[in-house]
């Protein structure tokens, strides 16, 4: 239940406060007088679209804050075009408020009779009287599992086409890097047997100049060392010298073996070289820095290559899965169409009684579901609902066959009937009694007054017979100042509803007569 509402430089309003009661409410006043500037303000801290053009002239921000039986909700709007929302004085998103709001209060504004046409409204009528909540919420995970599902499958399609026009390519440049026959650390190995080859003639002359200055026959450096005692005189200077000749012998071993693996061999020199070319053409082709590199561009591409032959495997795969999650969807949506198709004939029943009482005797409503193309976030039904307000009149679209009042009476119809089903604490009606006046009015009040028997009901009217039906009355009018006009509201106490009710009635002036009617309306209260 909305228990007050402040506003706070919003349009005509700087400041403004007004408790609400439980029951049925009823606020009237002038065309013009500011009750949708009232309205359009507690749209606006239920999470309506903020405007900043909405602030009042010179100032920087409004402040709106409704308050609930289990809540505080305030918005602040700035001058700057954003705005924030507090629930209990915790800073919110603004999806966060609306899911709240939603479960707190419906405003039913002058142009959502027009809803009555829409399809997607006549379903939420239709399950909020199945009340099929658990079925849509079992629906809609299913319906998540096979959008996946089928997204899954049809991304694997496209890879696979994708990969089947790009497969002479790839396959082109495997071949490339699979018949070069890459070895680890290859290219460095061959640069070094290069250098050996080029220079062959170079390290033989070097080999055999070392041999030579070893162990040769002129004043070689081993005999030298051999030939020199120094036993007794200086042992441990013998004992390096015996070392160093050792050691020299090993170099020129060594040095032996190293001449004669030089080879003069142009062939292989060449071989070689055109080797080393080959490779560095594919490092420059693919990119790489090294011969691990091209190795491990060789591998991906031939992984890709597997996966040519995986592909028929893994859609074959996921069109299981998809056939499975539609299977299980399927009987997802019939249990909901189910849910939906049982409540038809009460739905319309119960409409029919309701335009009885508002003056449509004759009144025929018909729902029909019918199954849509494929699965949809809400099911497999569309639904239609079909009106006639005459006799010999056949059923058709509400659209084409109903007249202004017709449709605000089927609205309240509907409104009644989901309120009793939904259980929304508050429900706010702005003018939904266009198009109607007299007795019918005196009913829709009546209506709206049974509603409020266990939710409370706000309606804002320009009808006295609605007025006068109200438990609480407020009136917004507008006062001008020395800077502006600006607009208010009062609760009204019974002489004040009495002179509002006539005035209504009658005009400006409130006739002796009106007056006389007012108190009459206002007596069938009780």
């Amino acid at each position: 239940m909305l228990k007050h509402l402040h506003i706070q430089n919003y349009a005509l309003i700087s400041h403004l406060d007004i408790d609400f009661e439980d029951g049925f409410s009823v606020l009237t006043g002038e065309t013009g007088a500011g009750k949708s500037i009232i309205l359009g303000a507690l749209a606006l801290v239920l999470g309506g679209r903020a405007d900043s053009k909405a602030i009042t002239d010179g100032e920087d921000k409004c402040i709106i804050e409704a308050e609930f039986d289990e809540c505080i909700i305030r918005r602040e709007l700035y001058a700057n075009g954003k705005s924030r929302s507090f629930v209990d004085d915790g800073l919110v998103t603004l999806q966060e408020l609306k899911v709240l709001a939603n479960k707190l209060i419906d405003i039913h504004s002058q142009h959502a009779n027009l809803l009555i046409e829409n399809g997607d409204f006549q379903l939420e009528i239709v399950d909020a009287i199945a009340r099929n909540e658990p079925l849509l919420n079992a629906y809609s995970a299913q319906y998540e599992r096979y959008t996946e599902a089928a997204e899954k499958l049809s991304k694997l399609r496209s890879l696979a086409a994708k990969s089947r026009q790009d497969a002479d390519y790839i396959q082109y440049r495997y071949k490339l890097l699979d018949e070069a026959q890459l070895q680890p650390g290859e290219k460095e190995e061959l640069e070094e047997e290069q250098y050996r080859l080029s220079h062959a003639e170079d390290i033989r002359t070097a080999l055999q100049t070392a041999i030579e200055a070893l162990s040769g026959e002129q004043g070689s450096a081993i005999e030298a060392l051999r030939a020199c005692r120094l036993d007794e005189a200086a042992p441990a200077l013998q004992e390096r010298i015996e070392s160093a000749r050792i050691e020299l012998q090993d170099i020129e071993e060594e040095a032996r073996q190293q001449l004669n693996r030089v080879e003069m061999d142009p062939q292989r020199l060449e071989w070689v070289e055109e080797r080393i070319a080959a490779l560095d053409e594919l490092l420059h082709k693919f990119g790489a820095e090294s011969m691990e590199e091209l190795i491990a561009t060789r591998d991906e591409l031939a992984e890709q290559m597997e996966r040519f032959d995986s592909f028929d495997f893994e859609i074959e795969q996921a069109e299981k899965a998809v056939a499975q999650e539609r299977a299980a969807l399927t009987k997802a949506a019939e249990a909901v169409t189910k849910s939906r198709k049982a409540v038809l004939q009460p739905i319309c029943r119960r409409l029919e009684e309701g335009l009885t009482r508002l003056g449509v005797a004759h009144a025929r409503v018909e729902i029909a579901i019918n199954q849509t193309a494929d699965f949809t976030p809400n099911g497999c039904d569309e639904v239609q609902l079909m009106f006639a307000a005459n006799l010999n009149q056949s059923l058709r679209a509400v659209s084409e066959v109903a007249s202004g009042g017709e449709i605000s009476r089927l609205m309240l119809c509907v409104k009644a009937l989901i309120a009793s089903t939904k259980g929304l604490p508050t429900i706010i009606f702005d003018e939904i009694d266009t198009g109607v006046s007299g007795n019918i009015a005196t009913q829709m009040a009546t209506i709206m007054r049974e509603m409020a028997t266990h939710r409370q009901i706000i309606t804002i009217t320009h009808l006295p017979q609605i007025a006068a039906l109200g438990e609480h009355h407020y009136k917004v009018f507008k006062a001008d100042t020395d800077k502006r006009t600006e607009t208010h509201i009062s609760r009204l106490n019974d002489e004040e509803r009495i002179t509002e009710i006539a005035t209504m009635l009658s005009g400006k002036q409130a006739s002796e007569a009106a007056l006389q009617t007012a108190r009459q309306l206002l007596g069938y209260k009780s």
